[in-house]
Protein backbone atom coordinates (compact mmCIF):
# COMPACT_ATOMS: atom_id res chain seq x y z
CA UNK A 1 0.00 0.00 0.00
CA UNK A 2 2.09 3.24 -1.29
CA UNK A 3 -1.11 6.10 -1.97
CA UNK A 4 -0.35 9.29 -0.24
CA UNK A 5 -3.46 8.40 2.28
CA UNK A 6 -1.31 5.70 4.11
CA UNK A 7 -1.20 6.88 7.74
CA UNK A 8 2.33 6.59 8.45
CA UNK A 9 4.02 7.39 5.23
CA UNK A 10 6.81 10.28 5.95
CA UNK A 11 6.46 13.53 3.68
CA UNK A 12 9.65 12.53 1.68
CA UNK A 13 9.30 9.17 0.85
CA UNK A 14 12.38 9.67 -1.79
CA UNK A 15 14.75 10.00 0.62
CA UNK A 16 13.42 7.04 2.87
CA UNK A 17 14.32 5.04 -0.85
CA UNK A 18 17.67 6.23 -0.82
CA UNK A 19 18.09 5.93 2.76
CA UNK A 20 17.01 1.94 2.18
CA UNK A 21 19.06 2.33 -0.69
CA UNK A 22 22.29 3.39 1.02
CA UNK A 23 22.10 1.43 4.43
CA UNK A 24 21.96 -2.45 4.03
CA UNK A 25 25.00 -2.07 1.40
CA UNK A 26 23.97 -5.76 -0.05
CA UNK A 27 25.84 -7.05 -3.04
CA UNK A 28 23.64 -7.71 -6.25
CA UNK A 29 25.45 -10.33 -7.81
CA UNK A 30 27.20 -8.13 -10.14
CA UNK A 31 29.80 -7.65 -8.40
CA UNK A 32 31.15 -11.47 -9.56
CA UNK A 33 30.27 -11.03 -12.72
CA UNK A 34 33.42 -10.24 -15.29
CA UNK A 35 33.79 -9.26 -19.01
CA UNK A 36 36.90 -11.08 -20.50
CA UNK A 37 38.65 -7.87 -21.66
CA UNK A 38 39.99 -7.40 -25.23
CA UNK A 39 43.17 -5.78 -25.90
CA UNK A 40 42.70 -5.54 -29.51
CA UNK A 41 38.89 -4.53 -30.57
CA UNK A 42 38.51 -4.44 -34.11
CA UNK A 43 35.93 -1.69 -33.95
CA UNK A 44 34.97 2.19 -34.21
CA UNK A 45 34.04 3.17 -29.89
CA UNK A 46 31.53 5.20 -32.01
CA UNK A 47 29.77 3.23 -34.46
CA UNK A 48 28.69 0.58 -31.99
CA UNK A 49 25.19 -0.10 -32.10
CA UNK A 50 23.00 0.11 -28.80
CA UNK A 51 19.48 -0.13 -30.06
CA UNK A 52 17.09 -2.29 -27.99
CA UNK A 53 14.16 -3.28 -29.54
CA UNK A 54 11.68 -3.12 -26.64
CA UNK A 55 8.02 -4.19 -26.50
CA UNK A 56 7.17 -2.62 -30.87
CA UNK A 57 9.28 0.14 -29.85
CA UNK A 58 12.98 0.92 -31.16
CA UNK A 59 14.82 2.29 -27.91
CA UNK A 60 18.44 4.29 -28.94
CA UNK A 61 19.33 2.79 -25.67
CA UNK A 62 18.67 -0.57 -23.42
CA UNK A 63 17.21 1.41 -20.99
CA UNK A 64 14.26 1.82 -18.85
CA UNK A 65 13.86 4.72 -16.21
CA UNK A 66 12.19 2.35 -13.38
CA UNK A 67 9.23 3.95 -11.52
CA UNK A 68 9.84 5.80 -8.55
CA UNK A 69 6.96 7.44 -6.26
CA UNK A 70 7.40 10.69 -4.03
CA UNK A 71 4.84 13.27 -2.60
CA UNK A 72 1.98 14.06 -5.61
CA UNK A 73 4.06 17.36 -5.57
CA UNK A 74 7.42 16.15 -5.55
CA UNK A 75 6.19 13.45 -8.12
CA UNK A 76 5.07 16.19 -10.82
CA UNK A 77 8.71 17.57 -10.96
CA UNK A 78 10.62 14.37 -11.24
CA UNK A 79 7.94 12.82 -13.71
CA UNK A 80 8.22 16.15 -15.74
CA UNK A 81 12.24 15.58 -15.41
CA UNK A 82 12.42 12.12 -16.24
CA UNK A 83 10.22 12.74 -19.01
CA UNK A 84 11.75 14.96 -20.41
CA UNK A 85 15.09 13.17 -20.05
CA UNK A 86 13.26 10.00 -21.81
CA UNK A 87 12.31 12.02 -24.99
CA UNK A 88 16.00 13.21 -25.37
CA UNK A 89 17.85 10.46 -24.94
CA UNK A 90 15.37 7.85 -26.58
CA UNK A 91 14.18 5.16 -23.55
CA UNK A 92 11.60 4.16 -21.93
CA UNK A 93 10.01 5.54 -18.83
CA UNK A 94 7.65 3.91 -16.55
CA UNK A 95 5.84 6.34 -14.04
CA UNK A 96 5.61 6.22 -10.50
CA UNK A 97 2.14 5.38 -8.08
CA UNK A 98 -1.00 6.56 -9.65
CA UNK A 99 -3.66 4.97 -7.18
CA UNK A 100 -4.53 8.60 -6.51
CA UNK A 101 -5.46 9.45 -9.65
CA UNK A 102 -7.35 6.35 -10.84
CA UNK A 103 -9.75 6.36 -7.53
CA UNK A 104 -10.61 9.77 -8.26
CA UNK A 105 -7.96 11.76 -6.60
CA UNK A 106 -6.11 14.91 -8.26
CA UNK A 107 -4.17 13.77 -10.85
CA UNK A 108 -2.05 16.73 -11.06
CA UNK A 109 -1.20 18.94 -14.48
CA UNK A 110 1.69 16.42 -15.18
CA UNK A 111 -1.12 14.02 -16.59
CA UNK A 112 -1.96 16.12 -19.26
CA UNK A 113 1.23 17.15 -19.88
CA UNK A 114 3.49 13.93 -19.24
CA UNK A 115 2.80 12.80 -23.54
CA UNK A 116 3.55 16.12 -24.64
CA UNK A 117 6.90 16.18 -22.74
CA UNK A 118 7.71 12.66 -24.62
CA UNK A 119 5.79 12.52 -27.56
CA UNK A 120 7.83 9.56 -28.93
CA UNK A 121 9.34 7.77 -25.57
CA UNK A 122 7.69 4.36 -24.61
CA UNK A 123 5.55 4.84 -21.56
CA UNK A 124 4.49 2.84 -18.80
CA UNK A 125 2.01 3.11 -16.60
CA UNK A 126 1.75 2.01 -13.07
CA UNK A 127 -1.08 0.09 -10.61
CA UNK A 128 -0.14 -2.59 -7.87
CA UNK A 129 -0.73 -5.93 -7.98
CA UNK A 130 -2.49 -6.34 -4.25
CA UNK A 131 -5.01 -3.83 -5.09
CA UNK A 132 -6.52 -6.02 -8.02
CA UNK A 133 -8.16 -7.47 -5.41
CA UNK A 134 -9.50 -4.71 -3.18
CA UNK A 135 -11.25 -2.11 -5.40
CA UNK A 136 -8.99 -1.43 -8.45
CA UNK A 137 -9.37 -3.78 -11.63
CA UNK A 138 -10.22 -3.46 -15.17
CA UNK A 139 -11.81 -0.07 -15.37
CA UNK A 140 -9.02 1.78 -13.33
CA UNK A 141 -6.15 -0.38 -15.19
CA UNK A 142 -7.65 1.12 -18.19
CA UNK A 143 -7.82 4.69 -16.77
CA UNK A 144 -4.31 4.79 -15.19
CA UNK A 145 -3.22 4.33 -19.38
CA UNK A 146 -5.72 6.64 -20.45
CA UNK A 147 -4.45 9.34 -18.23
CA UNK A 148 -0.82 9.56 -19.36
CA UNK A 149 -1.61 8.03 -22.79
CA UNK A 150 0.27 5.17 -21.98
CA UNK A 151 1.89 2.32 -24.38
CA UNK A 152 1.85 -0.28 -21.66
CA UNK A 153 0.99 -0.92 -17.85
CA UNK A 154 3.13 -2.49 -15.55
CA UNK A 155 2.09 -3.82 -12.58
CA UNK A 156 3.85 -4.10 -9.34
CA UNK A 157 4.34 -7.08 -7.02
CA UNK A 158 5.38 -6.69 -3.26
CA UNK A 159 4.32 -9.00 -0.90
CA UNK A 160 7.83 -7.85 1.21
CA UNK A 161 6.57 -4.57 1.26
CA UNK A 162 2.87 -5.27 2.53
CA UNK A 163 3.76 -7.51 5.00
CA UNK A 164 5.81 -5.02 6.47
CA UNK A 165 4.11 -2.12 6.02
CA UNK A 166 1.15 -1.90 9.74
CA UNK A 167 -1.07 -1.01 7.01
CA UNK A 168 -0.23 -3.11 4.25
CA UNK A 169 -2.35 -5.23 1.81
CA UNK A 170 -2.06 -8.91 3.13
CA UNK A 171 -5.03 -10.74 1.55
CA UNK A 172 -3.41 -11.87 -1.74
CA UNK A 173 -5.81 -14.60 -2.40
CA UNK A 174 -6.84 -14.19 -5.90
CA UNK A 175 -4.59 -11.71 -6.63
CA UNK A 176 -2.86 -14.41 -9.49
CA UNK A 177 -6.47 -15.02 -11.39
CA UNK A 178 -7.32 -10.90 -11.19
CA UNK A 179 -3.50 -10.37 -12.87
CA UNK A 180 -3.86 -13.27 -15.25
CA UNK A 181 -7.60 -11.55 -16.15
CA UNK A 182 -6.48 -8.07 -16.01
CA UNK A 183 -3.14 -9.17 -18.49
CA UNK A 184 -5.84 -11.17 -20.87
CA UNK A 185 -8.45 -7.73 -21.27
CA UNK A 186 -6.32 -4.79 -21.04
CA UNK A 187 -5.90 -3.57 -24.34
CA UNK A 188 -2.01 -2.44 -24.11
CA UNK A 189 1.23 -5.12 -23.03
CA UNK A 190 1.33 -5.12 -19.30
CA UNK A 191 4.63 -5.95 -17.55
CA UNK A 192 5.20 -7.33 -14.50
CA UNK A 193 7.81 -6.51 -11.81
CA UNK A 194 9.16 -7.43 -8.32
CA UNK A 195 9.87 -4.37 -6.27
CA UNK A 196 13.25 -5.50 -4.97
CA UNK A 197 12.93 -9.08 -3.87
CA UNK A 198 13.70 -10.54 -7.02
CA UNK A 199 11.12 -12.84 -9.51
CA UNK A 200 12.45 -16.42 -9.51
CA UNK A 201 12.21 -18.36 -13.06
CA UNK A 202 8.89 -20.25 -11.89
CA UNK A 203 6.96 -17.35 -11.63
CA UNK A 204 8.10 -15.54 -14.63
CA UNK A 205 7.28 -18.77 -16.13
CA UNK A 206 3.69 -18.50 -14.85
CA UNK A 207 3.16 -15.00 -15.56
CA UNK A 208 4.29 -15.21 -19.34
CA UNK A 209 2.10 -18.14 -19.77
CA UNK A 210 -0.41 -15.86 -18.48
CA UNK A 211 0.27 -13.80 -20.96
CA UNK A 212 2.39 -10.91 -19.84
CA UNK A 213 4.47 -9.18 -22.40
CA UNK A 214 7.67 -8.61 -20.03
CA UNK A 215 8.85 -9.36 -16.39
CA UNK A 216 11.09 -7.28 -14.54
CA UNK A 217 13.30 -9.87 -12.14
CA UNK A 218 13.87 -6.02 -9.50
CA UNK A 219 16.20 -8.38 -8.14
CA UNK A 220 17.68 -7.70 -4.13
CA UNK A 221 20.57 -4.80 -4.18
CA UNK A 222 19.20 -2.29 -4.78
CA UNK A 223 16.56 -0.14 -2.75
CA UNK A 224 15.34 -2.75 0.08
CA UNK A 225 11.36 -2.52 0.73
CA UNK A 226 12.03 -3.79 4.20
CA UNK A 227 14.72 -1.30 5.42
CA UNK A 228 12.31 1.17 3.75
CA UNK A 229 9.27 -0.05 6.23
CA UNK A 230 11.45 -0.13 9.17
CA UNK A 231 12.34 3.84 8.31
CA UNK A 232 8.66 4.53 8.03
CA UNK A 233 6.93 3.03 11.00
CA UNK A 234 8.16 5.02 15.03
CA UNK A 235 6.44 1.39 16.45
CA UNK A 236 9.85 -0.97 17.68
CA UNK A 237 7.42 -4.29 16.88
CA UNK A 238 7.31 -3.63 13.60
CA UNK A 239 10.69 -1.88 13.24
CA UNK A 240 12.06 -5.61 14.41
CA UNK A 241 9.81 -7.47 11.95
CA UNK A 242 11.05 -4.96 8.96
CA UNK A 243 14.52 -5.70 10.00
CA UNK A 244 14.61 -9.18 9.74
CA UNK A 245 14.75 -9.01 5.66
CA UNK A 246 17.22 -6.80 5.19
CA UNK A 247 18.81 -9.85 3.88
CA UNK A 248 15.74 -11.29 2.22
CA UNK A 249 15.16 -12.10 -1.69
CA UNK A 250 17.22 -13.22 -4.83
CA UNK A 251 19.71 -10.89 -5.98
CA UNK A 252 19.43 -9.28 -9.50
CA UNK A 253 22.17 -10.99 -11.36
CA UNK A 254 21.19 -14.59 -9.88
CA UNK A 255 17.40 -13.46 -10.91
CA UNK A 256 18.51 -12.70 -14.53
CA UNK A 257 20.27 -16.17 -15.08
CA UNK A 258 17.16 -18.38 -13.76
CA UNK A 259 14.63 -16.16 -15.85
CA UNK A 260 16.48 -16.27 -18.58
CA UNK A 261 16.80 -19.83 -18.31
CA UNK A 262 13.43 -20.54 -17.61
CA UNK A 263 11.99 -18.44 -20.05
CA UNK A 264 14.31 -18.35 -23.15
CA UNK A 265 11.91 -16.03 -25.45
CA UNK A 266 10.65 -13.36 -22.87
CA UNK A 267 11.35 -10.08 -23.02
CA UNK A 268 12.81 -9.23 -19.79
CA UNK A 269 14.26 -6.26 -17.57
CA UNK A 270 16.65 -6.28 -15.72
CA UNK A 271 16.78 -4.08 -12.67
CA UNK A 272 17.81 -3.96 -8.62
CA UNK A 273 20.59 -1.70 -7.75
CA UNK A 274 21.88 -1.60 -11.48
CA UNK A 275 23.87 1.71 -10.79
CA UNK A 276 26.40 2.38 -14.21
CA UNK A 277 26.61 1.48 -17.33
CA UNK A 278 28.69 -1.28 -16.39
CA UNK A 279 25.92 -3.03 -14.58
CA UNK A 280 23.89 -2.51 -17.32
CA UNK A 281 26.01 -4.42 -19.75
CA UNK A 282 26.53 -7.66 -16.90
CA UNK A 283 22.84 -7.60 -16.81
CA UNK A 284 22.55 -7.69 -20.86
CA UNK A 285 24.92 -10.11 -20.97
CA UNK A 286 23.10 -12.24 -18.45
CA UNK A 287 19.88 -12.50 -20.16
CA UNK A 288 18.04 -8.66 -19.86
CA UNK A 289 16.67 -7.14 -22.79
CA UNK A 290 16.86 -3.95 -21.54
CA UNK A 291 18.17 -2.03 -17.59
CA UNK A 292 16.20 -0.32 -15.39
CA UNK A 293 17.02 1.92 -13.10
CA UNK A 294 15.38 3.80 -10.39
CA UNK A 295 17.29 5.08 -7.44
CA UNK A 296 20.35 5.85 -9.02
CA UNK A 297 19.10 8.67 -10.92
CA UNK A 298 16.71 9.85 -8.00
CA UNK A 299 18.93 12.58 -7.18
CA UNK A 300 19.13 14.05 -10.73
CA UNK A 301 15.48 13.75 -11.06
CA UNK A 302 15.02 15.92 -8.29
CA UNK A 303 17.29 18.32 -9.75
CA UNK A 304 16.73 19.16 -12.91
CA UNK A 305 16.26 17.50 -16.84
CA UNK A 306 19.57 18.56 -17.51
CA UNK A 307 20.78 16.14 -14.52
CA UNK A 308 18.93 13.55 -15.81
CA UNK A 309 20.29 13.52 -19.40
CA UNK A 310 23.78 13.91 -17.55
CA UNK A 311 23.69 11.02 -15.55
CA UNK A 312 22.20 8.55 -18.23
CA UNK A 313 24.53 10.02 -21.22
CA UNK A 314 27.25 8.98 -18.47
CA UNK A 315 25.38 5.42 -18.29
CA UNK A 316 25.12 5.24 -21.93
CA UNK A 317 29.10 6.20 -22.76
CA UNK A 318 29.86 3.16 -19.81
CA UNK A 319 28.15 0.55 -21.47
CA UNK A 320 29.32 1.69 -24.92
CA UNK A 321 32.76 1.51 -23.31
CA UNK A 322 32.42 -2.39 -22.00
CA UNK A 323 31.13 -2.90 -25.79
CA UNK A 324 34.44 -1.67 -27.45
CA UNK A 325 36.00 -3.71 -24.54
CA UNK A 326 34.43 -6.93 -25.26
CA UNK A 327 34.91 -6.35 -29.69
CA UNK A 328 31.03 -5.98 -29.14
CA UNK A 329 29.79 -4.56 -31.82
CA UNK A 330 25.88 -4.49 -30.90
CA UNK A 331 24.18 -5.95 -27.75
CA UNK A 332 23.80 -9.39 -29.59
CA UNK A 333 27.42 -9.52 -29.74
CA UNK A 334 27.28 -8.44 -25.83
CA UNK A 335 25.11 -11.08 -24.71
CA UNK A 336 28.11 -13.09 -26.46
CA UNK A 337 31.05 -11.86 -24.91
CA UNK A 338 33.03 -14.29 -22.84
CA UNK A 339 33.27 -13.95 -18.88
CA UNK A 340 35.81 -14.83 -16.49
CA UNK A 341 34.49 -18.00 -14.19
CA UNK A 342 32.51 -16.52 -11.29
CA UNK A 343 34.53 -16.15 -8.24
Amino acid sequence: MTDAASPNRQDQPLDMVLAGRARHGRETGFERVHFVHEALPDLDHDKIDLGADFLGKRLKAPLLISAMTGRPTQDEAVNAHLAEAAQHLGVALAIGSQRAGIEGGPTGSLDRTLRRRAPDTFILANIGAAHLTSGLGLDEARRAVEIIDADALIVHLNPLQEACQPEGDRDWWGVGAALEALIRKLEVPVVVKETGAGLSGRTARRLIDMGAAAVDVSGAGGSDAALIQEGRTLDAGDKAHAAAFADWGTVTAHALVDVRRACPQAVIIGSGGVRDGVDVAKAIRLGADVAGQAAGVLTAAATSTEAVVEHFQRVIRQLRTVCFCTDSANLAALRRAPLHPFD
